[in-house]
C-alpha cells in the first residue's frame, strides 16, 4: 500500500523468519526440505527493498465449484480434532521439487492446488503426491511472491476439495488445526490455537503483511499446507514461522485465506494481482496515539482523490484497527487495485471515515 512508512521494527532480527519450505539448505521463508536426515538452518530475512515479482501462466478460464461449506457439520463427541484430521487430509497433498518438499491443499475438484509461492520458485513443473500416495506430475499455473501464493494444476478430476472459510476471519484463541509435511513427514497433523489475527510480519521482500498467527506446531515443509478450523474449512496458508533455530518455536504464520483466494483466482484467470496502494508517506504519532499519521500524499494518488489531508491520523482500515504505519501498510496491500475500502481516521480531534478506491502498488 504504502510506499513509504516509519517503522517500528516490532519484528526485528532477534528473530529469524523462517519459510516452511522443507529444502537441503538453509532458507528464509516456509518452503520445503529433504526428509528429516538433519536440521534445516535458518537465513535472515531482513526489511530490503526488493521489487515483488509475479509469474503467471495463463489458464482457459478459473476452475469452478470451489467449496465453502464445512467439511463438518455437526460433529459430535470429544475427538474434534480427530474428525477434521479424517475429514481435510485427504485433500491435503506433499510438492516435491528438485531441491525439497512442501506441502499443498486441493481446492477444486478438478486439480487446482493451493500452496506457498516459495515452495515452487524457480520451476514450472512439481511432482504432486497424493494423500493415498499417488504420485502426478503438476504444473505451476502463477505464484505472487508478494503474498507468498501460489498455484498448481494437476490433470485429475473428482478430487476431495478442501472447503474454504471464505466468509469471516478466525478468533484470537478458537483452536485450528496445521496440515502437512514437516520435515518430509507426509500426512502429519498438529493443533493449537489462533495467536493472533492481522498480525503485521514483514517478508523477505522488506513489504509489511497481514498474517494470522498460530502456535500449532508448523515446521520447514510445512509450507503450503492448509491451516484448518474446527469445522473443517480452510482458514490459512501456513508460509513461515519466527524461530532462532529454524524448527517450530510456537511462532508461526499463515496468508488468510480470502486473501490466498483472491491471489489464486487471479492466477487461474490469468492475470496478476495488483496490491492496493494509497500514496501517502506516513509516520508514527508524535504523541503516542495509535493510527498511522500522513506527513505528505501523493500527486493524483488514491488518497489526494478520497480527499485524506496531511496530519491526518489514520487508525482503521475497514474493521480491522492501526496500530501504527506497518499496519496501514499491511491493511492496504492486502486489498487489490480498485477495491473500496472504509478509512476511520482522526482530523482535528474529530473522527471521520472516507471510502476510498485503491490505486495500483506499482504505480511510479
Amino acid at each position: 500500500m504504502m510506499e513509504h512508512m516509519s517503522r517500528s521494527g516490532r519484528w526485528s532480527t532477534a528473530v529469524v523468519a523462517v519459510a516452511l519450505f522443507l529444502g537441503g539448505a538453509g532458507v528464509g521463508w516456509l518452503v520445503t526440505s529433504t526428509p528429516p536426515a538433519g536440521s534445516v538452518s535458518a537465513a535472515e530475512t531482513g526489511a530490503t527493498t526488493t521489487t515483488t515479482q509475479t509469474t503467471v501462466t495463463t489458464v482457459e478460464s478459473p476452475a469452478a465449484d470451489v467449496r465453502t461449506e464445512p467439511a463438518i457439520q455437526d460433529p459430535t463427541g470429544g475427538e474434534r480434532i480427530a474428525e477434521v484430521a479424517e475429514a481435510i487430509l485427504p485433500s491435503v497433498v506433499q510438492i516435491e521439487v528438485a531441491f525439497g518438499v512442501g506441502s499443498g491443499v486441493i481446492f477444486t475438484p478438478d486439480g487446482a492446488i493451493l500452496t506457498a509461492a516459495h515452495v515452487v520458485e524457480g520451476t514450472d513443473e512439481v511432482v504432486v503426491r497424493l494423500a493415498d500416495g499417488t504420485r502426478v506430475s503438476g504444473r505451476v499455473l502463477g505464484a505472487d511472491s508478494g503474498n507468498d501464493i501460489a498455484v498448481v494444476q494437476i490433470d485429475m478430476d473428482g478430487l476431495p476439495a478442501a472447503p474454504l472459510a471464505l466468509d469471516g476471519e478466525p478468533r484470537v484463541g478458537q483452536w485450528v488445526v496445521a496440515l502437512g509435511s514437516p520435515w518430509g513427514l507426509e500426512a502429519t497433523v498438529t493443533a493449537g490455537i489462533v495467536s493472533a489475527v492481522n498480525q503485521t510480519i514483514f517478508g523477505p521482500d522488506g513489504f509489511p503483511r497481514a498474517m494470522i498467527q498460530t502456535d500449532a506446531a508448523i515446521n520447514p515443509g510445512n509450507s503450503g499446507g492448509p491451516l484448518v478450523d474446527l469445522s473443517g474449512r480452510v482458514v490459512g496458508i501456513n508460509v513461515s514461522i519466527f524461530s532462532t533455530s529454524g524448527a517450530n518455536s510456537g511462532v508461526g504464520f499463515a496468508v488468510p485465506i480470502d486473501r490466498a483466494y483472491r491471489v489464486a483466482s487471479a492466477l487461474l484467470e490469468g492475470r496478476r494481482f495488483i496490491p492496493g496502494f494509497l500514496g501517502v508517506r506516513v509516520s508514527e504519532s508524535p504523541d503516542g496515539k495509535a493510527g498511522a499519521v500522513i506527513s505528505e500524499i501523493t500527486p493524483g494518488s488514491a488518497a489526494e482523490q478520497a480527499g485524506l489531508q496531511v496530519g491526518d491520523r489514520v487508525i482503521r482500515v475497514g474493521h480491522v484497527p492501526v496500530a501504527d504505519p506497518s499496519d496501514l501498510a499491511a491493511q492496504v496491500r492486502g486489498y487489490e487495485a480498485g477495491d473500496q475500502v472504509t478509512l476511520e481516521l482522526v482530523r482535528d480531534g474529530e473522527t471521520i471515515t472516507l471510502e476510498v478506491t485503491l490505486g495500483a502498488a506499482d504505480q511510479s
